[in-house]
């Protein structure tokens, strides 16, 4: 049974920074490019970054570039989301994803990702 578990939410003032994690069981870690994404109440979910299996490839929304870093450790079964000058409108939940991948491919899209985890709450105080 594949499970992603998110942790590292909380409240954050606008302005400061906070590390999500997601920890992954039940799959090869490896052969997975991972996604965080995030839904605010009303809104449709976003993609915020992703990665392909091997950390080879990234991608970053354009209103997270330069301040959010997504990272992996394959060893831990691990995906990491960095969060440096978080603001207000960044307020959500965060879910990261798993989709089985080519080695060097990393995926964007929400609908391309096959299993997801329950979601961590970001709150930002301004």
């Amino acid at each position: 049974q594949v499970q992603l578990v998110e942790s590292g939410g909380g409240l954050v003032q606008a302005g400061g920074s906070l590390r999500l994690s997601c920890v992954a069981s039940g799959l090869t870690f490896g052969s997975y490019a991972m996604g965080w994404f995030r839904q605010a109440p009303g809104k449709e979910r976003e993609t915020v970054a992703a990665i392909s299996r091997r950390s080879t490839s990234t991608y970053y929304s354009d209103f997270v570039k330069g301040r959010f870093t997504i990272f992996r450790d394959n060893a831990k079964n691990s995906v990491y989301l960095q969060m440096n000058s978080v603001q207000p409108d960044e307020a959500a939940v965060y879910y990261c994803a798993a989709r089985l991948a080519s080695p060097n491919v990393v995926h964007t899209r929400p609908n391309e990702f096959t299993y997801w985890g329950q979601g961590t709450q970001v709150t930002v105080s301004s």
